[in-house]
């Protein structure tokens, strides 16, 4: 894991092996940024005209690399566009996109701007997260190892606290993309809480199993339903973290499906191959929990991970079949491929029990969030207009792009079935975001705040890196959960 730390030593004499310089665009060329000036001078006023000469013009995440012969302590500078004006996102990926591009360095120092608190966390914590990569079953190759030391230069009166919650924020963020890039042959359900139990007891967790024996017997027909066609049957975790001053409860309930191969209503071959990262929802709860815990938030988080394997055998659930919800509540299954807001369905009533302030459920849900709302952007659903702003606005400040979405009553009516409560799908396609929202809706008792995030696109990257952000699982929406977390501890 690569290590970061705060320094206010001069730029031009820092010990490194590669040193970024943030430049903000202009009409006149490449600017550098507070804590870049003197550098300039160490080049003999000539940096930034060097730079506009190779073309580089400072916009936001383009990259330069020029060896230094000398001029400064570092043998490399590497150049990063901020482009006019950056907000704590855009350093966050300056840093990343910068840090990435030097994998295979020991060390690198930023000097981005970091005059505030927020600025220099966000410096690190995107220097931390571009730093990641994930060679587990790499034999051979070109693959370099990340940056392994990461500095930060920032003023006199910079908080190292600062720093390590950046740190804490990173790992979390890399444990759900580690989960997220495994492959389903070593993560299936049991191996998940497995996971779970360890990694949550050492965080301070406590940790509670329910195997598929213990969930038949509970009547949480969803998971049991949905895991039945595997020879990995289906679990329930709870995590949870307590905090003596806190006032507030909030609960997550994540989408586990360690593999989606659509059941019985099989997907195409085609779109099957990414679905390794169809829990990347019960990953995110599980960071987030992780997250929580190790900054001590004062507040008590709770955290449901719904993992089964959806796969077609003699035993798998069929269309037309009938399953009795933990709720009570009997579900028609129309489709297969629509299992995630089975297991959720259970979790969501499950974690209601509990009496929290909130409940947010998580789940790589729906193909039409990639359609409504592209790879990058999650959708937000909720009972509670506030409720759903908020986490609307603490995913923008985390920089994990969302958008509001409504829950239109007249989409009800299409989930309508002839021989049950409701059926796990509409027959239209139009909306099937908005109606899987409903769907899950049916499931929250009343008077019982609660929010969904389908993160169907955002929880993978299938195209180039970018930013932080690298190719596979990104670990999206952690850092939204924490975040909800502390806006919840200070109210």
């Amino acid at each position: 894991m690569t290590t970061v730390r705060l320094n206010s030593a001069d730029p031009v004499s820092i010990d490194t092996d590669a040193l970024i310089v943030g430049f903000r665009s202009g009409q006149e060329g490449p600017r550098p940024t507070n804590g870049a000036e003197a550098l300039d001078a160490a080049f003999g006023g000539k940096l930034a005209a060097s730079l506009d000469a190779v073309g580089f013009s400072g916009k936001p995440g383009e990259l330069a690399k020029l060896p230094t012969f000398g001029a400064i302590a570092a043998p490399l500078l590497v150049a990063v566009g901020l482009g006019e004006n950056p907000d704590t996102e855009g350093l966050r990926r300056a840093a990343g996109a910068a840090v990435r591009s030097l994998a295979g360095t020991a060390r690198a120092a930023l000097a981005l701007p970091a005059g505030t608190p927020e600025e220099t966390e966000a410096v690190a914590l995107g220097g931390l997260l571009g730093a990641y990569g994930f060679a587990r079953y790499r034999t051979s190759g070109e693959q370099k190892p990340p940056v392994g030391e990461l500095t930060v230069i920032a003023g006199d009166s910079a908080e190292q606290g600062v720093a390590e919650r950046a740190a804490v924020l990173a790992e979390s963020v890399t444990l759900v993309r580690d989960l997220v890039n495994t492959p389903p042959s070593d993560l299936w359900p049991a191996k998940f809480a497995e996971i779970a139990e360890q990694t949550g007891a050492k965080a301070g967790l406590s940790v509670e199993v329910l195997d598929e024996k213990q969930l038949k017997d509970g009547g949480y027909g969803g998971l049991i339903g949905v895991g039945q066609g595997s020879s990995n049957p289906p679990r329930l975790v709870r995590l949870s973290y307590s905090h003596p001053e806190a006032t507030k409860t909030l609960a997550f309930v994540g989408k586990g499906i360690t593999f989606d191969s659509g059941g019985l209503s099989l997907k195409p071959s085609a779109s099957m191959d990414w679905m390794k990262s169809d829990m990347g929802g019960a990953g995110a709860v599980f960071g987030a929990l992780v997250g929580i815990a190790r900054l001590g938030l004062p507040v008590n988080a709770i955290g449901y991970l719904c993992l089964a394997e959806n796969l077609p055998s003699g035993t798998a659930q069929r269309p037309s079949d009938v399953i009795h919800s933990y709720s009570g509540k009997t579900v028609e299954v129309l489709d297969t491929d629509a299992e995630g807001r089975l297991v959720l369905m259970d979790g969501i009533a499950r974690a209601a029990e509990d009496g929290p302030d909130v409940i947010v459920d998580v789940a790589t849900l729906t193909g039409a969030q990639i359609v409504a709302l592209g790879w990058r952007t999650s959708g937000v659903m909720s009972n509670d207009d506030a409720l759903r702003e908020l986490v609307v606005e603490t995913a923008g400040a985390a920089g994990e792009g969302a958008w509001g979405m409504p829950l239109p009553e007249e989409l009800r009516k299409g989930l309508d079935s002839a021989v049950a409560d409701i059926a796990n799908l509409q027959p239209e396609r139009w909306g099937s975001m908005l109606a899987a929202g409903i769907f899950l809706k049916e499931f929250v008792p009343d008077g019982v705040r609660w929010a969904h995030i389908d993160m169907a696109g955002p929880a993978f990257n299938k195209g180039e890196a970018y930013g932080y952000t690298p190719k596979g699982g990104t670990g999206a929406i952690t850092r939204t959960l924490i975040g909800l977390a502390e806006r919840h501890a200070s109210i």
